[in-house]
């Protein structure tokens, strides 16, 4: 073996074992990161959607979350139905003209739940979520991994955001609460 070879591969089993002892800050990496959605339509069924344009990170030492913060474009809304899409990103919804981002910055961790101050159409509360953090890994290209999946539920009413019509049947066409699924793969950032 090549000391050259020697070198890179002590150095990157440095890399691994301080960023396990010590911590490392991950940035979000979309293309293996999804944040959606899910809320009942017509009191009946589901609606789920998902944000195309969103970014964060993350300092995670060992499966211990230390900061999280978050940032979601809401005119990148998807609910596979462009109709539907526009009219989210209307002033009747998220008002995305007016309010374009939607962010969360954490506040406590317990090792199972994360709670934080999420800002939405321009209203911020306190929220909490199920968290599964993940262990690091060395994926083949020499990059450090690791994933945060948060699980949770607001109701959107909290945010100011009310639109909604009036079934002849009773009810409501859209759903108060919202289940939120984000599962996010992070990419250590060098030291």
């Amino acid at each position: 073996m090549k000391l050259s070879t020697r070198i890179l591969g002590t150095a990157a089993a440095i890399s691994l074992s301080s960023s396990l002892l010590f911590g490392a800050v991950y940035d979000v990496d979309p293309t293996h990161s999804t944040v959606g959605f899910k809320v009942r339509h017509m009191m009946i069924s589901n609606v789920n959607g998902h944000f195309a344009d969103f970014s964060g990170s993350y300092d995670l030492e060992g499966t211990v979350l230390k900061s999280f913060t978050g940032s979601v474009k809401t005119a990148s809304v998807d609910t596979g139905i462009v109709k539907r899409d526009d009219h989210l990103k209307s002033a009747d919804f998220f008002d995305a003209a007016k309010y374009p981002d939607i962010t969360f910055t954490m506040t406590k961790f317990d090792g199972e739940s994360i709670t934080g101050e999420l800002t939405l159409h321009g209203v911020t509360r306190s929220v909490t979520f199920e968290a599964e953090v993940s262990g690091t890994i060395k994926d083949p290209w020499g990059m450090t991994r690791s994933s945060v999946i948060l699980e949770g539920k607001i109701k959107r009413s909290d945010f100011g955001l009310t639109y909604n019509q009036v079934l002849e049947a009773g009810g409501v066409a859209v759903g108060d609460d919202v289940k939120l699924t984000i599962e996010l793969e992070g990419i250590a950032k060098p030291l």
